[in-house]
């Protein structure tokens, strides 16, 4: 058993290691002086977000971009109460989403794309904040570059928690991943807080035909497909001056269903690389997790837990603090508990995501 446990974390610190070297692969982007040309849509589905929205749309308001090329449909998901909008000198739509599958958000998105005028759309979540030069770093990459789908990065306003810092390093994980996958052509992960596409690449993908059945998604199965039929015009913008701000969750429940739902649609997963990665990761943790039950029984001593767990520690380090440096640069606090931490909850979570529902903005989902 302890040698099968060694080929599995032989097997992870290769596969992030290549996660690594492609993190390495995207060059940082800085926006040029070119003049502004792209015109945006930037669909927001939101439910019950009315302290939200207001912040929200005050940071579109602040865009350094002209208000005649983007505008701002708003899909309504069934929130209890109507939000109202007014006074902005930029065009914003409230519409009513249309449900027709299993999915909420895809069928927002979907509903909203039945009113998008420009050939580009972005797509943000109501609890975020977009930078100043959001969108002027999205069009020079568009000018710059023959693409057809640019995905952002997304951070956490953080307070001093265990529990906000647990999240942002998770997160930030996870970004790594991302970008690493870009770096070495196989992406098939991205945030739909900070995606942008073209009205016609979506069209040609059929939208979200052939996994509107799963209630998440509605980013990376796009964005698979895309990859998949159009490699070349898939790419990761690295840009600081891009970087959306979101809001850890709460309480730790709240977290666990979050990454329960992010969980539940690895299995759906039309990347064979995604797919492979996925069960990589869940196996690497899940060793850190039978290792340490190993030695709670007299199995390993505590010297040969050290000697698995330091070369997963370190080739986890790596990846967390260059995508940290990209991100926030600032300290790692509380690393080194999360990583003692993470491999339990990850396991936890991806197990429930099996068989277990979620909940999500006020609704029960069943896997």
């Amino acid at each position: 058993m302890s040698l099968i446990l060694f080929v599995i974390l032989k097997i992870y610190i290769i596969s992030i290691s290549l996660l690594v070297y492609g993190f390495t692969r995207i060059k940082k982007y800085q926006k040029t002086d070119f003049k502004p040309k792209t015109s945006f849509t930037i669909i927001v589905p939101f439910r019950n977000e009315e302290k939200n929205l207001p912040k929200l749309l005050d940071s579109f308001a602040k865009l350094s971009y002209p208000n005649n090329l983007f505008e701002v449909i708003l899909v309504d998901d069934s929130s209890n109460k109507k939000f109202q909008v007014s006074g902005f000198r930029f065009h914003v739509s409230l519409i009513d989403n249309i449900r027709i599958s299993n999915s909420p958000k895809k069928d927002a998105i979907s509903t909203a794309m039945q009113h998008v005028k420009t050939n580009w759309v972005i797509t943000t979540d109501a609890d975020c904040i977009v930078p100043e030069n959001w969108l002027l770093t999205f069009d020079n990459y568009i000018q710059e570059n023959n693409v057809s789908m640019l995905a952002g990065a997304v951070s956490y306003q953080c307070e001093n928690s265990f529990l906000h810092h647990f999240q942002q390093l998770d997160l930030t994980s996870l970004q790594g991943a991302t970008i690493g996958s870009f770096g070495i052509k196989k992406a098939f992960m991205c945030n739909g807080a900070n995606l942008a596409y073209t009205k016609s690449l979506f069209e040609k993908l059929n939208g979200f035909d052939g996994n509107n059945k799963i209630a998440s998604g509605d980013d990376v199965f796009l964005l698979q497909k895309a990859a998949d039929l159009f490699p070349d015009e898939v790419h990761y913008l690295k840009a600081k001056e891009a970087i959306v701000l979101t809001k850890p969750t709460e309480n730790w429940k709240s977290l666990f269903h979050q990454r329960v739902r992010w969980a539940a649609k690895t299995s759906s997963y039309q990347s064979i690389f995604g797919k492979s990665l996925g069960l990589i990761v869940f196996f690497g943790n899940l060793s850190f997790v039978i290792g340490f039950i190993f030695l709670i029984f007299g199995i390993w001593s505590w010297q040969l837990l050290v000697l698995f767990v330091f070369p997963k520690f370190i080739i986890d380090f790596v990846l967390l603090y260059l995508t940290n440096q990209f991100l926030t640069n600032t300290r790692l606090r509380y690393l080194f508990l999360s990583s003692l931490f993470y491999p339990f909850f990850s396991t936890c979570v991806a197990l429930y995501s099996l068989f277990g529902s979620y909940e999500w903005k006020d609704r029960r989902f069943v896997k």
